[in-house]
């Protein structure tokens, strides 16, 4: 895509393809109210003077009081803190209510139990198109030793449940399969009995592996996001990694088929294992908050997740 016919849409999900993590920016209004909001545009910028920057979109509704303000600070969220970034990325009206913190040294709200926080002085605001950068000096910080939360493609991640699917991928082939998603119609592919599309992977980038297969079946333009499903099925030996994927276009699929919820009641599926990932998905597409299995075909945890998340 050119200069002259770049798509606003198409650019931002471009930029999502950059792993970050996530961050709550706090400050304290003229009025001494804390006020704080989600994102994840944050950088260390230099140790010797210790500088960090984040940038801040013109229309934000903190914009006048955070170019404005003396001090802020940035809360690095740990991997369990997915309800407090949702909190503070929506237009909640008092965000702090139930949220644990107390005062950084120049008062500044720093969060409980996240995995890092640096508070600053503002060293300078610097005009970027519709976002401003703001360069903070760091006067105070603590750091926990907690994993930060992940943020990739519209939605969260943990590193240890990613490390758990990258372990899995080193001990041996791996089943890579992915729950397709267009326009709320989930792919599936065979006929009496439904499974999943996917490939055995064993070397390489399984990502890239299950995304090349995605688009040789169906001639459609796939996006690989987040992982949605990691376990042992005892039945073949080998560990299976399920991702969340979309795909792009109108057309019918080469092969398999879209089929919408409301199709799958009575849906025979190849595995016990594929029904419940099939049904969980169906259902949690239902209330948007979604979540990472990991286990076995029988047992194992549901991580929530959510596919609401910071702006950039």
């Amino acid at each position: 895509m050119t200069v002259a016919t770049l798509d606003p849409r198409a650019l931002r999900d471009a930029f999502g393809a950059f792993v970050t993590g996530v961050t709550i920016v706090t400050a304290r209004d003229d009025a001494g109210k804390p006020i704080g909001f989600t994102a994840n545009s944050f950088t260390s910028v230099s140790l010797d003077p210790p500088l960090l920057l984040i940038c801040l979109a013109r229309s934000s509704r903190n914009f006048a009081t955070m170019t404005g303000t003396k001090n802020f600070a940035v809360n690095i969220l740990s991997e369990s803190q997915k309800d407090l970034s949702n909190t503070f990325a929506r237009p909640v009206e008092d965000r702090f209510a139930t949220a644990s913190w107390l005062d950084a040294p120049k008062g500044s709200p720093v969060f409980a139990d996240v995995a890092a926080w640096f508070e600053c002085s503002m060293q300078e605001v610097i005009e970027a198109g519709d976002h401003v950068i703001l360069l903070g000096r760091i006067e105070a910080f603590d750091n926990s030793g907690l994993n930060g939360l992940g943020y990739a493609r519209g939605g969260y991640f943990t590193p240890m449940l990613a490390a758990k699917a990258v372990s899995a991928a080193a001990e041996g082939d791996i089943v890579v399969g992915a729950v397709l998603e267009r326009r709320g119609e989930i792919y599936l592919v065979g006929d009496d009995v439904l499974s999943l599309a996917g490939c055995v992977v064993a070397s390489g980038d399984p990502v890239a592996a299950l995304t090349s297969r995605l688009e040789d079946l169906t001639g459609l333009s796939v996006k690989t996001g987040f992982l949605y499903s990691v376990y042992e099925n005892k039945t073949d030996g080998r560990q299976h990694v399920v991702y969340h994927a979309l795909a792009d276009g109108d057309q019918a699929p080469r092969e398999g088929r879209f089929l919408l919820p409301g199709a799958l009641a009575s849906a025979k599926f190849d595995s016990g294992a594929t029904a419940d990932i099939v049904n969980r998905f169906v259902l949690e597409s239902s209330i948007g908050n979604f979540g990472v299995y990991v286990g076995n075909e029988t047992a194992g945890k549901v991580h929530p997740i959510s596919m609401k998340g910071p702006n950039p």
